[in-house]
């Protein structure tokens, strides 16, 4: 481990004079590796070169929005709830995108990520709060990857889920083989693997006539919030907590440094303008995937009490079932169960690896931010992915194969929880005219981005008794 070079000036206004040399003026980057790696053309080039050069930072954070722990809990509220939580999947994107927006913005101007930028302009003992909390954050994400990626195993070689979640240790050589192809190519693979899975869904949901949902309760149910049926509200935190992820607030404002950004206005308007489009489209995407993925096991689980796969087998399903283990049956309708069982698997598994690679380059980013710490990203891979094998291996083992869900639930909790200690560093930052000079969020952004933020936080404080009362469930098996 080495501490960064250089020191920052932690009066500098990043927002007045030139807005981006806040970071250049402190000696430290963010993601040194990648950082100010893609040209960008000049402002004044066409929509389309332009939008190609700045694609792909949205998409590699978009990635967090369709992990397993959001599979989990949108598979848990549609075969639990049909459509009641579908205005949920809908509020919560929304919000993200206001947050990926002003994210993204606050490292266009200031050169700076939301781990640097809390660092700087805080009182020096909150730097190991933030960055503990920021790290109990990733590591539930991550603990949603390894419980992801251990089903996926379990479904291609039918290997025991206890082994499995410990294979996935090794998933630090698939990170290493990535990175050295560079941010693009990642970018690609990952957007690969989200339009595999999202195809598949868009034919069973407007194609195959044994799954199309009813549209118009469909559309009731997005337009109509409610939380009157038990239990639905420690859920509804859940799939926040999945959706708007507090890590990718910290990685959104680094990646978006991946591009040699040039400092003049006219510069800045255009890369906050395509990183904009490029939230919106990414996270617009994923909001479809995630509404997908509720709606199918709507049709399939939802008022069912078995169904039948291939073979004749009969799958039984309860209350407790672990449906992201049968959550394959969703693909069936257009695949077969066999076919559906190895897509599934495999999409699965492509959702948990790639946000691995998300969340060891977040955890890298608050890493480096708060504490000004470097180490090599497979030794961070290595530690904060046995940080979440181990309370996996813990509950696996007392409670065997049949937490799953729950335990992916419980991960997506703790990470809403801790979204507000992110949220509101980044709203006050972005609301100064001292950090962010004229590109200050405009009213449209400060009202939905405050909004957003108070909306969450109050929805953590009211769930915080269900939340205790699930986790102690989960660990004790209650």
């Amino acid at each position: 481990m080495r501490k960064a070079e250089g020191s920052t000036d932690a009066n500098a206004p990043a927002g007045s004079g030139s807005p981006s040399s806040g970071a250049q003026s402190s000696g430290h980057v963010s993601l040194e590796g990648v950082h100010s790696s893609i040209a960008v053309p000049h402002h004044q080039a066409g929509f389309w070169e332009q939008w190609r050069a700045f694609v792909g930072p949205a998409i590699l954070v978009s990635v967090g929005y369709m992990d397993p722990g959001n599979w989990g809990t949108d598979l848990q509220g549609g075969a639990q709830y049909k459509y009641g939580l579908l205005w949920v999947v809908g509020l919560a994107s929304l919000m993200a995108i206001f947050m990926q927006v002003i994210s993204a913005r606050l490292g266009v101007v200031t050169g700076k990520d939301l781990a640097q930028c809390c660092r700087d302009w805080y009182p020096q003992w909150t730097r190991w709060p933030n960055w503990l909390m920021s790290e109990v954050a990733i590591g539930a994400c991550d603990l949603a990857e390894v419980l992801g990626s251990a089903v996926a195993l379990n479904l291609m070689f039918h290997i025991p889920l206890l082994w499995a979640v410990i294979i996935t240790g090794l998933d630090v050589l698939l990170l290493l083989a990535l990175q050295r192809f560079g941010m693009r190519t990642i970018e690609a693979i990952v957007l690969l693997l989200i339009a595999t899975i999202a195809v598949c869904y868009f034919i069973e949901i407007f194609v195959l006539p044994q799954t199309q949902p009813s549209f118009l309760e469909m559309g009731r149910a997005l337009i109509s919030p409610h939380l009157r049926q038990a239990g639905v509200l420690y859920l509804a935190i859940g799939m926040i907590g999945a959706t708007v992820m507090p890590h990718n607030l910290y990685l959104h404002s680094a990646l978006v440094q991946s591009r040699q950004l040039q400092k003049d206005e006219p510069s800045i308007r255009s890369a906050i303008r395509f990183n904009t489009v490029d939230s919106i489209v990414a996270l617009t995407v994923a909001f479809f995937v995630n509404a997908a993925i509720l709606v199918l096991a709507a049709m399939v689980f939802f008022g069912k009490k078995s169904v039948i796969a291939s073979g004749g087998h009969v799958i039984a399903f309860s209350a407790n079932s672990d449906w992201i283990r049968v959550a394959y049956l969703t693909l069936a309708p257009l695949l077969g169960t066999a076919a559906a069982s190895t897509l599934f698997a495999v999409a699965l598994l492509a959702s948990g690896q790639s946000s691995t690679i998300t969340g060891t380059l977040a955890g890298q980013v608050v890493m480096e931010g708060f504490m000004h710490w470097r180490i090599k990203p497979w030794i961070r891979r290595l530690i904060t992915r046995t940080l979440a094998i181990l309370p996996a291996v813990f509950i696996i083992g007392l409670r065997g194969d049949s937490s799953i869900t729950d335990l992916l639930t419980l991960s997506q909790v703790v990470l809403a929880l801790q979204l507000p200690f992110a949220m509101f560093p980044l709203l006050q930052f972005t609301s100064s005219s001292k950090r962010m000079g004229t590109w200050k969020n405009g009213w449209f952004l400060l009202i939905a981005g405050w909004g957003s933020a108070i909306l969450i936080t109050a929805m953590d404080i009211y769930g915080i008794p269900d939340s205790f009362k699930a986790a102690w469930q989960v660990i004790a098996g209650g």
